[in-house]
């Protein structure tokens, strides 16, 4: 037995050692290729920055509109999806009986297992469908992209929300209810607070998915120069779509650098967005214990 137990340690150890090698082998290439990249007309070209910022003047050659259209895409895509998942996720573990439990979870499995390319010829031809129907003039737009990227994101929050719930102490909803609260005041005083750490962890997993994908938005919306996002049924541009299209067009070594550096501002995104839900996750749990951080 104890030589089975080595053997697990071991592996362990080794596994571990192999994942921390290889995000240090993957962080020093991309910062080696990247780091040149990041300068101020990486963003801006020789736009002013406040005009650049403000969408006063274009900018043809930065990665500003591509930074603009990824947080757009974010933005909309969480308002979105937000709501539906925490309130699907919420109504499982809460008030579902077994069999709401069993087909609705079936539905969500299903919505997860769905390919992002596939959920990409959804919006496609949902837009088609529009065109012949009620919106003659419909086109692809960061509004379609959105749309179908909360589809997608929707199942890992419905299960992030679910298990938080679900694995919280049975004795917060025994002490809920021996202090009189209702289902509904359980949920919104005591499993809630409890629970918002997993809840926002899992926000924060989305918001990464929704900020690397490709595959979706190749087919709803995302072109490879559209300025700055004009508003939510014009077409835009993406970080990720841009480093793809930088890999598959670029013309010299300059311009894959460019890449390189785009890619490093995307990590440095999705860098902020986990800084920001450690910092949320902080004072939530602070808050929930009644202490001052």
């Amino acid at each position: 037995m104890r030589c089975r137990e080595r053997v697990i340690l071991v592996v362990s150890l080794v596994s571990g050692f192999l994942v921390c090698v290889s995000v240090f082998i993957l962080m020093a290439f991309l910062l080696r290729r990247g780091l040149p990249a990041l300068r101020g007309d990486l963003l801006f070209g020789n736009t002013p920055v406040m005009e650049a910022i403000l969408g006063l003047k274009p900018v043809w050659d930065g990665i500003w509109p591509a930074m603009a259209g990824t947080l757009g895409l974010l933005i909309l895509t969480m308002s979105f999806a937000i709501i539906p998942g925490v309130g699907c996720g919420i109504f499982l573990a809460c008030y579902a009986t077994p069999r709401q439990k069993e087909g609705l979870g079936l539905a969500v499995d299903l919505l997860a297992g769905i390919p992002s390319i596939v959920m990409g010829l959804f919006g496609f031809i949902l837009i088609l469908f529009l065109r012949r129907t009620f919106l003659p003039r419909g086109t692809t737009c960061m509004l379609l992209a959105s749309f179908c990227l909360a589809l997608l994101v929707l199942p890992s929050l419905i299960a992030s929300t679910v298990s938080s719930l679900e694995g919280l102490p049975e004795e917060l909803s025994l002490t809920a209810e021996a202090l009189g609260f209702s289902q509904g005041q359980a949920l919104r005083h005591v499993l809630l607070p409890a629970a918002g750490n997993g809840i926002l962890s899992g926000i924060m997993l989305a918001m990464g998915r929704t900020a690397e994908d490709t595959a979706v938005i190749m087919l709803t919306g995302v072109v490879a120069n559209a300025g700055f996002p004009a508003g939510l049924l014009s077409k835009f541009e993406a970080l990720p779509f841009f480093v793809y299209y930088t890999a598959a067009q670029y013309a010299d070594q300059q311009e894959l650098t460019r890449g390189f550096g785009a890619i490093l501002v995307l990590l440095l995104l999705s860098g902020g967005l986990l800084l920001g839900s450690w910092y949320l996750q902080r004072k939530l749990e602070l808050r929930w214990r009644g202490e001052r951080g």
